[in-house]
């Protein structure tokens, strides 16, 4: 750690309690001297009680003596072990309840655009779960119809050096396979820029799906098949009707009369 905790209260502090220059307290608390300054007169961190970072384990007194002596000499934080290392420690991203939403759109747009990230470095980006992922990879998230895929920079959710660095990651472990990327997957990889300027994909609401192919009229290979089962060998059988029993009748009285 080269800040101590909550610097805007510990620089109240040594303002109020030390003759320490607005510079030394600036820079020890890595605020700007004019910030210090305003803090003195009392036009910033109004309200805000100090920090004492001398019963914190953060500053010596004496160290805080040999500064107020000397206006050129830098304080310097107090070692804490406890602290070495919790600026590299490792666990899950947190990821803000405002910009969980947006998660899926980038989970989508890295599934997309870079296919060859794992899901463990997609995991490690966005700060999600394997079940998201592969519910996303396999469609069959629950509002898989209405996802739009956004680059997650854009988002928020992670910075584009981290992006790059997982991307880089990801060609040089297949390249160590043996696996070489072909064009199209490298036409596929976008800018942050592109992405944004590409338009949304065209999709059917959920309520209408599969009636695109929906018609009235009947197939053509039915109607086709009907035509080609119709007999057309005798066509003077649809002009000859048949003999009906009316003139049998007249035949039998012309007899009878001769």
């Amino acid at each position: 750690m080269t800040k101590p905790l909550m610097p805007k209260a510990t620089a109240v502090w040594l303002v109020d309690n030390t003759t320490l220059s607005f510079k030394q307290i600036a820079d020890f608390c890595g605020l700007h001297e004019l910030e210090v300054q305003g803090i003195a007169d009392g036009d910033v961190a109004t309200g805000v009680k100090g920090f004492d970072p001398v019963a914190n384990n953060q500053l010596d007194e004496v160290e805080i003596k040999r500064a107020e002596s000397d206006p050129a000499r830098k304080l310097k934080l107090k070692f804490n072990p406890a602290a070495v290392g919790e600026e590299k420690r490792r666990g899950p991203r947190y990821t803000p309840l405002s910009k969980r939403q947006d998660r899926p759109a980038s989970i989508l747009w890295l599934v997309k655009f870079h296919p060859e990230l794992a899901d463990a470095q997609i995991r490690k980006l966005v700060g999600t779960t394997n079940t998201t992922i592969q519910a996303i990879r396999e469609r069959t998230h629950w509002n898989i119809g209405n996802i739009q895929p956004i680059d997650p920079v854009a988002l928020g959710l992670c910075r584009q050096s981290e992006l790059d660095a997982e991307v880089q990651k990801a060609a040089r472990k297949k390249a160590s396979e043996g696996e070489v990327m072909s064009d199209d997957e490298r036409r596929k990889l976008v800018s942050t820029e592109q992405s944004l300027e590409m338009t949304a994909e065209p999709r059917l609401p959920s309520a209408i799906a599969g009636l695109e192919n929906f018609t009235l009229s009947k197939p053509v290979e039915e109607e086709e098949e009907k035509r080609s089962a119709a007999d057309y060998s005798d066509a003077e059988s649809f002009f000859n009707l048949p003999d009906s029993d009316d003139e049998d009748d007249e035949d039998e009285d012309k007899r009878d009369r001769r």
